[in-house]
C-alpha cells in the first residue's frame, strides 16, 4: 500500500460528509475507467435496480483494481455519474463495503442525461496511486 495522507477539511474549507478534499500520495498512477453495472460476461446486473447496479459497479472496480495491483486502500479520487441523484444513497451503500468512513477518497458525483446505453443507471471511475 502506498503512504497517503488523507486532509478532510483544508483550513477555509468546509468540512466534506461523504469524502476528502484532499489525498496526497507519491507513486504509480493507476486510473480505472468508469465501470457499469456488467457481470464478467456483459450481461447487466439489476435492471431498474441502483443498488444491485451500484454493488456490481464497485466489484467490478475491485477486480479492476486488483488487476493492477492496487485495492480501494489506494483510491486517491471516485467519480460517480449518475442519470438521476436519488441513485446516490444507494452508490454511497455499496461504496462503504470496500470504503471505510476515515478512508474516504476525493470524490464528484455527477448527474447525466444519459450513460452509453439506457439501461445503466449509474458508472463509477477510480484513480489509485502505489507505492513505486
Amino acid at each position: 500500500m502506498s503512504e497517503l495522507t488523507r486532509i478532510p477539511a483544508p483550513e477555509g474549507v468546509a468540512p466534506a460528509a461523504q469524502y476528502s478534499h484532499v489525498v496526497l500520495g507519491t507513486g504509480r498512477l493507476v486510473a480505472v475507467s468508469g465501470q457499469l453495472a456488467l457481470d464478467e460476461d456483459g450481461a447487466l446486473v439489476g435492471a431498474g435496480d441502483p443498488a444491485a447496479q451500484a454493488r456490481q459497479v464497485f466489484e467490478n472496480l475491485g477486480r479492476c483494481l486488483t488487476a493492477a495491483g492496487a485495492t480501494f486502500d489506494d483510491v486517491v479520487k471516485l467519480t460517480c455519474f449518475v442519470t438521476d441523484m436519488a441513485y446516490m444513497p444507494a452508490v454511497r451503500a455499496a461504496r462503504a463495503e470496500h470504503l471505510p468512513d476515515d478512508r474516504l477518497p476525493p470524490a464528484s458525483a455527477v448527474q447525466v442525461a444519459a450513460l452509453v446505453r439506457p439501461e445503466f443507471l449509474m458508472e463509477v471511475e477510480a484513480f489509485a496511486v502505489l507505492p513505486v
